[in-house]
């Protein structure tokens, strides 16, 4: 029998509020939602895994519509520049583009290599701590300082394909469980020149696409699944109500921590977000060896979702 239930409201915001602050912070929104889902008791049967994890990464779409509405005057000057009418706004569409292509390559060709070889938990705890470390560096080596953001000759519509494409592949690093896809994008843009509100402007805008096809990708497979094996899908378990209501608190949070990111990161840089996913790493490995968190379902295959 289906239970509508499985998920409340109240984990359905907490979830929410989790995916929207984490989702464009350089934290790792995997290592997050893995930790709090675990604690609110989600994933207890097989098939309430499958569920709880495709609802992890259909949340993305609240941090989607979140950068919709901050950046809809990019998004308007992208668009005219597809129908010819803002040679810029037509350059940076184009970049977005390219850097998107590593990730939808190759995440469909390794895919299944790194669900078996990078779905567990000490790859996930290393990645956390690896880009702690990685950001700290980044932070004494690169990073500096912005007293004045309006320099044009750094806006985004400036980077070459070159420069985008490197970003690119920088993304396809947070196919790694733990790493965090915003992490690399803003350090991709901060290693090619770009100041920290561009860096991680452009990294909001890859985030269109990127989290947008693994939105329809995860929710796709998880109706096909549920079809094929005559199994509730997402909806039928956790129920209509607490996934739209999370998707609407994770809007909500992922736009005021974008409007917080963006000045913090001028002022401050890198270093403390390494700070914290070293903590987050220890953290999580504390859990885990005490037994709190489990990174396994019950039919013994890994939980984890690649990080988005």
């Amino acid at each position: 029998m289906i239970n509508p239930e499985t998920m409340t409201l109240v984990q359905a915001i907490i979830l929410g509020v989790v995916e929207g602050i984490t989702e464009y912070l350089p934290v790792s929104s995997t290592g997050h939602l893995i930790i709090v889902s675990d604690l609110l008791g989600l994933g207890d049967t097989a098939s309430q895994r499958s569920a709880v994890d495709t609802f992890n990464i259909v949340v993305q779409g609240g941090a989607i519509l979140a950068v919709l509405g901050l950046y809809f005057p990019r998004i308007v000057q992208m668009l005219k520049g597809l129908v010819g009418k803002d040679q810029a706004g037509l350059k940076l569409a184009l970049n977005i583009i390219v850097a998107f292509l590593p990730a939808a390559v190759l995440g469909v060709l390794f895919n299944d290599f790194i669900e078996e070889k990078l779905f567990n938990t000490p790859a996930v705890i290393s990645a956390l701590a690896l880009g702690g470390v990685f950001m700290i560096a980044l932070d004494k080596i690169k990073f500096k300082k912005i007293d004045s953001d309006d320099d044009p000759s750094n806006d985004i519509t400036e980077l070459s394909w070159k420069q985008a494409l490197f970003i690119g592949f920088m993304q396809t690093v947070a196919m790694w469980p733990g790493t965090s896809r915003s992490m690399m994008t803003i350090a991709g843009g901060v290693i090619v020149g770009l100041k920290p509100k561009q860096a991680a402007e452009f990294s909001f805008l890859l985030g269109l696409p990127t989290l947008g096809g693994a939105c329809v990708y995860s929710l796709a497979k998880n109706l096909k699944n549920a079809s094929e094996l005559g199994t509730p899908n997402m909806f039928e378990t956790l129920g209509w109500t607490p996934i739209i209501i999370g998707i609407i608190v994770a809007t909500i949070s992922a736009a005021l921590a974008i409007r917080w990111l963006v000045g913090f990161l001028n002022k401050h840089g890198l270093a403390l977000f390494g700070y914290y996913r070293l903590a987050l790493a220890a953290l999580l490995g504390t859990l885990i060896a005490a037994g709190a968190v489990s990174l396994d379902n019950p039919d013994e295959q890994p939980t984890i979702e690649l990080e988005q």
